[in-house]
């Protein structure tokens, strides 16, 4: 009776480990952004996935941020709060991590081509480049708990 007990919480506590590595493998939770210049926190996005591609909205601005609309973005995105707004957009799982996505830069409006991998569990690389990856520069979110 006792090997019975043993053995199923042994079990129990592999699968929720597994559960857990699983939940660790996907770009999929809250993003704090992180300035390229001053390394101050600037916004909290959230990146979600809707019929198997990713998108990422800024949900919430902090201190350190220097806009609150996107004056200068193309097409609908221009003049709109940055709240709410998607700046993430059409990534898609390539290989070990997410690529062929856009991703706009609120503060002038430029939109790049966009991949996506974690670093760590709670550590995002986010590449923007033109053309060619090795044309860009990398950010590095942290996870929000």
């Amino acid at each position: 009776m006792k090997n019975n007990i043993f053995f199923s919480l042994m079990v129990l506590a592999c699968l929720l480990s597994v559960g857990s590595l699983f939940a660790q493998s996907s770009p999929v939770g809250i993003w704090e952004t992180i300035d390229d210049e001053t390394g101050e926190p600037k916004s909290h996005v959230e990146i979600y996935e809707s019929n198997g591609v990713f998108h990422g909205k800024v949900v919430k601005l902090l201190p350190a941020a220097t806009t609150d609309k996107c004056i200068d973005c193309p097409g609908d995105k221009k003049d709109k709060p940055l709240v709410g707004l998607e700046i993430l957009w059409d990534l898609r799982a390539y290989k070990d991590y997410w690529s062929y996505g856009r991703i706009v830069d609120p503060k002038d409006g430029d939109v790049y081509k966009c991949s996506v991998w974690l670093e760590k569990p709670d550590e995002l690389k986010v590449r923007g480049y033109i053309g060619v990856s090795l044309i860009g520069r990398n950010q590095t979110w942290h996870r929000v708990k």
